[in-house]
C-alpha cells in the first residue's frame, strides 16, 4: 500500500487523524516539504500493482476562501514563474484576461525554486551545486504582472486593480491583506509561502468582508 498523505498548510499538528493512523502503520515514510509529482507516483505504483490511498487535507486551493471571496466565483488558476534576463513567460496573461472578462477572481500560485542546479554546475557536469531556495513574494508577483500588462497593453488589469495577498496560509501568523496592486506591491508580507488573488466582480457581502483585510487597517 502506498499512502499519499496531506499534512495541511500550517505545521505537523494539522495532520488529520486518518492521516496520522496511516503514518503509524507505514514501514517507510518520505517527506516532501513543498511540492512533488504526485500523479507520477500514483501512475507508477498502479502499474506495479501497488494499491494507492490518498488522505486529503487542506490546500491553498480552498484555504484562500478565508478572505471570503466566494470560491465559485473563481476562474482558472494561474502560476506566476520567476522571470530571468532571458526568460519572461506571460502565458498566464491570457488566462487572467478570460477570467476578468467573466468577472471572475484569479488565484495566482507564486513560484518556488528549491534545489535548483546552478547554471555553472550544469555546464561543468559532474556534481551539481544548487542555488539558494527562492520563494516568490506578493511584491515580486505584482511587479511582474504589471510588467506583462505594460508589454501586452490589453488593459486587463492595472495598478488600481484590487487584489488580496496571502502569506503563510494555515499558520498561526498567517497574513491576509487586500488593496490595489500599487498598494500591495510595497507591502512586506513576511516569510513564505505567498499567493495572490486578483479580484474580479464582487458581491456586496464579499466587499464587506474584504474591508476587514484592507490595506492600512489592523488585521
Amino acid at each position: 500500500m502506498l499512502y499519499i498523505i496531506g499534512l495541511g498548510l500550517g505545521d505537523e499538528s494539522d495532520i488529520t487523524m486518518r492521516g496520522l493512523e496511516a503514518v503509524k502503520k507505514s514501514q517507510k515514510i518520505y517527506m516532501d516539504r513543498k511540492t512533488t509529482t504526485h500523479s507520477d507516483l500514483v501512475v507508477r505504483a498502479k502499474k506495479l500493482g501497488v494499491n494507492v490511498e490518498v488522505v486529503h487535507n487542506a490546500s491553498v486551493m480552498n484555504d484562500v476562501g478565508i478572505c471570503r471571496l466566494q470560491l465559485y466565483h473563481y476562474g482558472e488558476t494561474v502560476s506566476t514563474p520567476f522571470f530571468t534576463e532571458t526568460w519572461r513567460p506571460d502565458s498566464f496573461y491570457e488566462k487572467i484576461k478570460k477570467n476578468r472578462a467573466l468577472g471572475l477572481h484569479t488565484l495566482c500560485l507564486l513560484d518556488i525554486r528549491v534545489k535548483e542546479p546552478t547554471f555553472e554546475s550544469l555546464c561543468r557536469g559532474g556534481k551539481k551545486q544548487y542555488e539558494p531556495p527562492r520563494y516568490m513574494t506578493v511584491n515580486t508577483a505584482i511587479e511582474q504582472l504589471l510588467e506583462v500588462e505594460q508589454k501586452r497593453g490589453d488593459s486587463v488589469y492595472s495598478e488600481e486593480t484590487e487584489c488580496v495577498g496571502f502569506a503563510r496560509l494555515g499558520a498561526e501568523d498567517q497574513k491576509i491583506l487586500s488593496g490595489t496592486m500599487k498598494q500591495l506591491e510595497s507591502v512586506d508580507c513576511g516569510a513564505p509561502l505567498h499567493c495572490l488573488v486578483i479580484v474580479g466582480k464582487t458581491h456586496p457581502v464579499e466587499e464587506e468582508m474584504l474591508e476587514f483585510y484592507k490595506y492600512g487597517t489592523a488585521n
